[in-house]
């Protein structure tokens, strides 16, 4: 069991449908007054990017990039899905998909409901997907993220992740997603 500040909750794996039908009910939304721009230029033969972060004028929510169907079709083809559980009630989530044959996995979904969040639940997901990785000796993690995901940004890089690359029009919204990597050995 995990103990942050005043709670107290368990990481574990999914274990029903039941889980999975909490984890869908779950607030995905977030707020942010911060997103990363992305800049792209093309001059003489020379491919330019520039990725900066730029002030909103006002907080935004902003909606998960997934919609439930979506979500409950890619979760049944993990590898690993755990959730971070209190008193019988979901917190949060965190689904990977690993690559044995590239040693990697990637961090598909890491959700933790809008109360719960900033009690260091993301953090205990996001230990144990890489004690998974690990025990299968995976040697690199990645989380991708939306560039409007600033919480998520910050989040990723407070816990060791670094800027490895992006892709235009990842999420079936045309989002950029923004990948940080991570090596586990």
């Amino acid at each position: 069991m995990k103990t942050t500040g005043r709670s107290q909750f368990i990481v574990r794996a999914l274990q029903s449908e039941a889980d999975l039908v909490e984890c869908l009910a779950l607030d995905h939304s977030y707020q942010t007054e911060q997103v990363w721009q992305m800049d792209l230029r093309e001059d003489r033969g020379e491919i330019v990017v520039r990725l900066r972060p730029v002030r909103l004028p006002r907080t935004v929510v902003v909606e998960y990039p997934r919609d439930a169907a979506a979500l409950a079709h890619l979760w049944k083809r993990r590898d690993c899905f755990l959730v971070a559980e209190a008193q019988g009630i979901i917190l949060g989530y965190v689904n990977v998909r690993i690559t044995p044959s590239e040693k990697s996995a990637w961090i598909e979904d890491l959700v933790v409901g809008a109360p719960f969040r900033r009690h260091r639940i993301g953090t205990a997901l996001l230990e144990q997907a890489a004690e998974h990785a690990l025990e299968r000796d995976i040697q690199r993690l990645t989380l991708a993220v939306q560039t409007k995901n600033y919480p998520a940004i910050a989040f990723a890089q407070a816990n060791g992740f670094v800027f490895c690359g992006y892709h235009d029009h990842y999420y079936a919204n045309s989002d950029i997603a923004l990948f940080f990597g991570k090596s586990l050995h």
